[in-house]
């Protein structure tokens, strides 16, 4: 399949363009029904003669080309009308009726309650565009998209997401006048799944009652099925426990397919290269380190332990937290014992075989490491934050 996408340059188009690649190249199995032949990338700086090419070749169009923030407002209906015009004048001059879709905007709803020029180009797109699929009987797509993010997405652009999510990652600062104001966000890798589908012949197609989105079987317009509805206010706020995470160590919660997820993918995409990595504070004496990795609201703490040769570690117990001990490198013995009991749980451990070893309530336990000269590395979680108020550890030799 030979697939023409215009606007390629631009934030939809470089993600579509990078996931249809890996499809071609075998990176992505998850698509087996599409094969993937010539992509012809076409923008506003490509030769007219690859407009041509890939207009008479395609087997399938995403017309992704459009402005949104021209210098003068009559270059809104020349870009997003001109263009699309062009573009399907192209398609009839070499017969090509294969499927066609259009990117639009849910801006293009709202004509005849509030215009915009930018609202008035897109709906004159549109209504050139079914009217094409009316002449020509070609499969026409047209998608009002929401407001998009994700990652390449231009900050100080048309998308308040990825200016808040540059500015907050690189200590700039951002303007929030109501934090109540709801949006409607699409993130990238959802409306790429969508336009995948699209080429799969599984679109989602819809209805719009006002300015809401409603999937309907058989509806005129097509919209991707995962979109999410948050506050300026609760954007905000993620970012910020995003930006302090380096110094919290708490992770925030972000369930599959949620939005804070997706956000704090996007956020990462644009930290500048000072803060990719950050230190992390290590607890050390004579017998080795201690150093805190992660914290979580719910699932407790990840931490790495290191043992000089020789050295024992633990001797406590705990009444209600429990933990994982996990060597990733040297060789070590981990002992338990039952409060009240003489019974000792011997446990040998190696880099070279990684396990878990429970260490479980109501049983003092230790780590010895048994080499002479390499350090004992162990990976430690436990079920609970550290509370220094309650503890619940204490001392008691396993043997």
């Amino acid at each position: 399949m030979n697939i023409l996408i215009t606007g390629a340059a631009g934030f939809v188009g470089k993600n579509l363009a990078a996931a249809l690649q890996c499809i071609k190249d075998g990176k992505d199995r998850t698509r087996p029904a599409l094969s993937i032949g010539e992509l012809y990338l076409y923008d506003i700086d490509s030769p007219k003669e690859l407009l041509e090419q890939a207009c008479q070749k395609a087997d399938f169009v995403f017309n992704l080309a459009g402005v949104n923030r021209p210098q003068n407002p009559a270059e809104f209906m020349e870009g997003n009308f001109g263009f699309a015009s062009t573009l399907l004048d192209t398609l009839k001059k070499y017969q090509n009726t294969c499927p066609v879709v259009l990117s639009s905007s849910i801006q293009a709803t709202c004509i005849g309650r509030y215009d915009s020029d930018y609202g008035r180009s897109k709906k004159a797109g549109e209504e050139l565009f079914f009217q094409y699929a009316e002449e020509t009987d070609a499969k026409v797509l047209v998608y009002r998209f929401p407001n998009l993010f994700g990652k390449w997405c231009r900050p100080n652009y048309n998308s308040a997401v990825a200016t808040f999510c540059n500015n907050t990652a690189n200590d700039l600062p951002i303007t929030v006048n109501d934090p109540a104001i709801e949006l409607e966000l699409l993130y990238i890798d959802d409306l790429v799944d969508e336009m995948l589908d699209a080429l799969e012949g599984k679109e989602h197609h819809c209805e719009f009652d006002g300015i809401q989105t409603v999937l309907q079987e058989g509806g005129r317009y097509c919209a991707a099925p995962i979109t999410h509805r948050v506050t300026l206010g609760e954007i905000v706020d993620l970012l910020e426990q995003f930006k302090a995470q380096p110094q919290t160590l708490m992770m925030p919660e972000i369930p599959h397919n949620s939005f804070a997820k997706k956000l704090y993918s996007t956020y990462l995409s644009y930290l500048p290269k000072e803060k990719v990595s950050f230190p992390l504070k290590m607890n050390g004496d004579e017998r080795g380190s201690f150093t805190e990795l992660l914290r979580t609201p719910k699932c407790g703490q990840i931490s790495v332990n290191i043992s000089k040769p020789g050295i024992t570690k633990g001797q406590h117990w705990h009444h209600t937290k429990w933990e994982f001990f996990i060597v990733v490198s040297g060789r070590g013995l981990i002992q338990m014992r039952k409060i009240g009991s003489e019974e000792v749980l011997n446990f040998e451990v190696s880099g070279e075989k990684i396990e878990a070893v429970h260490m479980l309530p109501g049983y003092t336990h230790n780590i010895i490491n048994l080499s002479e000269t390499e350090d004992l590395v162990t990976v430690m979680w436990a079920n609970e934050l550290f509370d220094p108020n309650k503890p619940d550890t204490f001392f008691e030799v396993v043997e």
